[in-house]
């Protein structure tokens, strides 16, 4: 096999995981070898709460739905696949992000 040969994936969803899972947001964080994305769906609504010093904070209850493991170098590809899909996203919905 040449490294320089064009490569055409063939990649197989298995019928477990065609309907995907929702996610209301993800949290992103790494360690010296890989960048974790922790998909998160809210559990029940937000609450208010004290923290441990007795100062009001709103507790978001939410569980991990998907836990996503990449190797640094693909994070970039990620990026660039994010901002090209966010990009065609606008032109078909004539919609905008805010950011």
């Amino acid at each position: 096999m040449s490294d320089d040969a064009p490569r055409q994936f063939e990649i197989d969803v298995p019928p477990e995981v065609v309907a995907g899972s929702y996610a209301d947001f993800a949290n992103v964080w790494h360690t010296p070898d890989v960048f974790v994305m922790d998909f998160v769906s809210l559990a029940r609504p937000p609450q208010a709460a004290t923290d441990a010093d007795g100062k009001p904070i709103t507790l978001v209850p939410g569980q991990v739905v998907q836990r996503v493991r990449i190797p640094p170098h693909q994070v970039f590809e990620l990026a660039k696949a994010l901002t090209q899909q966010l990009e065609f996203w606008e032109q078909e919905t004539g919609r905008r992000t805010s950011g």
